[in-house]
């Protein structure tokens, strides 16, 4: 994170983040209901939805802060 990261922008991108996890969510349960046969867009779907929720996890380990036990 650079050092004029504010917890303000940190936030803003985890919002976008979250919503296009949630996006992805939804597409891939969409496309499982309908019976999709592309097994294809469905395991590229779910690996992109995956590097998401890595990115985010990161992020929210940004915002907190260092505890020095």
């Amino acid at each position: 994170m650079s050092e004029h990261t504010t917890p303000t922008d940190i936030d803003t991108r985890l919002e976008t983040l979250r919503a296009a996890h949630r996006a992805l969510d939804e597409r891939i349960k969409q496309l499982v209901a309908e019976g999709a046969t592309d097994m294809l867009e469905l395991q590229r779907l779910k690996k992109q939805k995956l590097a998401l929720k890595d990115r985010i996890a990161f992020l929210e380990r940004q915002r907190l802060p260092d505890i020095i036990a």
